[in-house]
Order: structure tokens, then sequence, then C-alpha cells
């Protein structure tokens, strides 16, 4: 066969994911804080978008555009909840592309920032009366090393100043020192006599404790501050190893005290912090969450609304659109101002559908652990993306980037929406329960062991049992240890202890 080049026509198949698609995909993963920093970049980008707000001008005539879904009030209960209609292009969002490709400027309409009731309730999701002040969970406003520098500012100077201030910035948000102490004279080509003097000085600052080498430095440096630094003390605090292991006969030995002095000792010994730095703020701001989706109770059923604090409601200005536009001979001017056009209406057509896909997802969420929303976390059943996905006919990655990242206020308290996606273990009923359920009545049991009746592996196997719950004693172990508890042996010591 000759070697020869030529010209073949061939048709095949692809999957084109346009810049906006994959923008919009990106937007259902985003959190709350996210979103908004994304809609102010969008907003400083684009001169015709502007948020919505009581005095905008022109905000009537640009309210078709953002308009909310239409009512709800003559919907049933399973209507609502099993009804997949969500207007034009309700499943764009949804990452299986095999019959559609999303296209900016079709369809239109945004907002889905009403009240969808699972109970055939609508409201205007407006006001939510009194929530809870989530500014209250932030931490203090200043930092760790802003609270150390105050402190070496006040208490030092000249060159023993930049020595304190050098050993601040080593300092870790524990509020250890993380650095070798003749590592840091070498590199300042200072004796290490001046060095341990700084560090002297610095471990008087508070928090008390700051500046310690290592656990132990750090417990004798509280043991101290409260006079509490005998000879016994410190030999308990020079073999915390043992402490850990639970070897009370060889300590009340090393330590020279009977069992009354060494239980004393070791309540003293767990009142001092072992991180004493944590308790500042560390120089990366926290984190506010904010809950996405509230659920209330309503008559027989849920009603279910999207935080509206949460949802920015964007408006195209047309005004402007005409005055810059109108007429104008400049080419690529208009070309830019209408792909401008272009790109606020795809903003506002995905913020909606990301809005409604959420409220979808959430709907089917409370219908399938409607047992926890009602008795709690015993009755939280085994749930995978699997089955929600099946359920609002959408793509099992969709239901998971819609569930990344989002919180939901229920009168239970603030869970994250993969908290209602567990595996399941056997049950009584045959149903299955839930990890977490399982968890929680491990958890119950051992909260109310008595000190002289410490519950094994395999009497909690037993008990579970009668609750219901099929499992092996390796599970229970798994379960006991993600939670942080330890085993018997552990737990008697700590008994002993008085823990």
């Amino acid at each position: 066969m000759a070697l020869a080049p030529r010209l073949d026509l061939r048709q095949t198949q692809s999957l084109v994911m346009t810049p906006q698609l994959q923008q919009a995909i990106k937007l259902l993963a985003l959190s709350s804080l996210e979103i908004e920093s994304f809609i102010a970049e969008e907003l400083e980008r684009n001169p015709l978008l502007e948020m919505a707000s009581g005095d905008s001008a022109g905000e009537a005539e640009a309210l078709d555009i953002a308009e909310a879904p239409p009512s709800t009030e003559n919907l049933g209960s399973d209507q609502l909840m099993n009804d997949g209609d969500f207007g034009t292009g309700g499943e764009a969002l949804d990452t299986d592309f095999s019959t559609e490709i999303f296209e900016p400027g079709e369809g239109g309409g945004a907002g889905a920032d009403g009240m969808l009731g699972m109970n055939g309730v609508a409201s205007s999701g407006s006001d939510f009366g009194d929530g809870p002040d989530f500014d209250a969970f932030a931490g203090p406003d200043i930092s760790l090393r802003e609270h150390l520098m105050q402190q070496a500012g006040a208490s030092c100077s000249g060159k023993q100043l930049l020595l304190v201030e050098q050993l601040i910035e080593h300092i870790e948000p524990s509020g250890w020192l993380g650095a070798d102490l003749m590592g840091i004279a070498y590199r300042l080509g200072v004796p290490m006599v001046e060095m341990e003097e700084a560090l002297a000085v610095l471990q008087t600052f508070d928090p008390t404790g700051v500046g310690a080498r290592d656990l132990a430095e750090c417990i004798a440096l509280q043991a101290k501050e409260a006079d509490r630094y005998d000879p016994c003390m410190a030999r308990l605090i020079d073999n915390l190893d043992l402490v850990a292991r639970g070897s009370f006969d060889q300590l009340k030995r090393l330590c020279r005290v009977d069992d009354e002095d060494l239980r004393d000792m070791l309540v003293e010994l767990r009142s001092y912090d072992p991180k004493p730095g944590l308790r500042f703020d560390s120089d990366d701001a926290a984190m506010a969450v904010t809950p996405d989706l509230f659920v209330t109770a309503q008559g027989k059923g849920w009603a279910i609304e999207l935080n509206s604090a949460n949802l920015p409601r964007l408006l195209v200005n047309r005004t402007y659109y005409a005055e810059m536009g109108g007429g104008g001979s400049n080419k690529a001017a208009n070309n830019w101002l209408n792909e401008a056009l272009a790109d606020a209406n795809w903003l506002i057509k995905a913020m909606d559908q990301r809005q409604r896909t959420i409220m979808k997802v959430a709907q089917e969420i409370v219908k399938q652990q409607d047992g926890f929303f009602r008795e709690g976390v015993s009755r939280l059943k085994p749930l995978t993306l699997r089955q929600v996905a099946e359920a609002i006919d959408m793509h099992e990655s969709t239901v998971s980037r819609v569930t990344s990242n989002k919180y939901l206020h229920c009168s239970r308290g603030l869970f994250d929406l993969k908290y209602f996606f567990s595996s399941g273990v056997g049950s009584a009923d045959g149903d299955g329960a839930s990890a977490e359920a399982v968890k929680a009545a491990i958890k119950t049991l051992i909260d109310a062991e008595a000190p002289d009746d410490i519950l094994s592996d395999d009497t909690l196997v037993d008990l579970l049992k009668e609750k219901g719950f099929d499992i092996a004693r390796r599970t229970v172990a798994k379960y006991r240890e993600a939670m942080g508890i330890g085993s018997s042996v552990q737990r008697r010591r700590a008994k002993k202890m008085g823990r």
C-alpha cells in the first residue's frame, strides 16, 4: 500500500463543554462565602451587572430577569416533593451532558428565593426572625503573635527586645517554640547564653507556657506559675510517658507519694493547657459558617427555604446598556458590550439554576431522612449519593457538588449536608441503620457506664444487639476509635485517675 498524504471526511461525536458551562458546574460546589467573593469579582468586572436594592434605578424594569419561581400554594406534598419540573433548562447544570449543551442566553429567570414548603407551603422567605448569632463563634481579634509583641515592647528594650522578637517569629500556633534555640543563636551570631536569657523572658509572657520547647517544659512553666512545682510534681512532669501508660505504681515510687497525693497531682496536671497558644486567633481569619438552608416543621411536613442572606439578587442594568450601545458606530465597543450583556444574563441564569438544584437535592434529603428531623440521630438512615441522584433524576456527581460546603439548619442544630450520607450496618428490622446512629448509640452507652463497670467491646456488641444493631466487635472498635474513645482498659485507668 503506497504511503501518500490524502484528505478524509469523517463524522464523529464528542462532548463539548463551553467555558460558561464549566463555570456553572464549579458554582455548584462553591460555599456561600465563595459565591459572595465570586459575585463581587463579577460586579467589578461587568458594568452591566448590579446588586438589587430597594432604591435601585430601573429595578422594576429588570425584575423580569430575576423573578422568583411561581407560587406553590396549590401543590400537594407528594407533588412538590417529587416534581422534576423546575422551569426551562432545569437540568442544565447536571453533569450528564449526553443530550444537552448549555449555552448562555437560553431560558431566563433567576431568584428562587421563596420558601418552597414540602407540605404545600410557600412564602417570601425575606424574614427569618431572630436567628443564631454566628459572629459569637468568632475567636478573639488579636493574634498570638501580636499579643506577644505587645508584651515584648512593654518589658524589653535594646538588643534583648530584638532577640525576643526573633523568638516570637518562631512561635507556633500552639505556643511552642518551633525552632532549635542553638540554630537561632548561630544564625543571629549571638552567644547561646543571651538567647537563653531572651527565651526566659519570653516564657514569662501570657499565656503561661508560651515559648516551651516540649510538652514537659510547657506543663512545668504552668506549674511554676501556679506555685505547684515541688520536687514531687517535677518528677511527675519528667515522667509524662508513664502517666500516658497509666503506670501508677511506678509513679508512686518515683514521686514518693501515696494514692491520694498522686490523684491530686494528676488532677492538677490535667488542669494545665498543653497548647496555650490555641486560645488566640490565628493569622488566618476564621471562616464563619452560615446555613444555606433552613428546615422548619410545617404542619405534618417540613418547610425548606434558602437563606436569603446568601442569595445575591442580581440585575442587568439595561438603561446603561441602551445608553452605551444605542446606535454607536464603534463596532469593537458594541461587541464588548454585547458580550458583557450575554455574560450578565448567563450569570443570572447560572445562579438561578444553582439555587433550584440545591433546593431540589435538599427536599429529597429531608424526605429520605424524615426520621432524623423528627426523632434525632438514632433514626438516621443509611443514604448514598446515588439514591438521591436516582430519586431526583440527576447525575451522582451533581449531587456530590451540591452537597459540598453547604449547611442545613434545623431544630436539632447546624449540619453539613454530607452528614446525612453515611454507610449502613445491619439492624433487626432489616432496613439497616446509619453508621452515625450506631456511633451515637455507642457513645450513649459509654457515657452511662459506671466507674466500676467499664463496658468491653464484646459487652457493647451485646447491648447494641438489644437495641437492634447487628454489628461485629471489630466494627464497634472501629467506630469507638473514630470518635476518639479509648478502649475499656484506657477508660478504666482514666476513671481511676478521677477523670
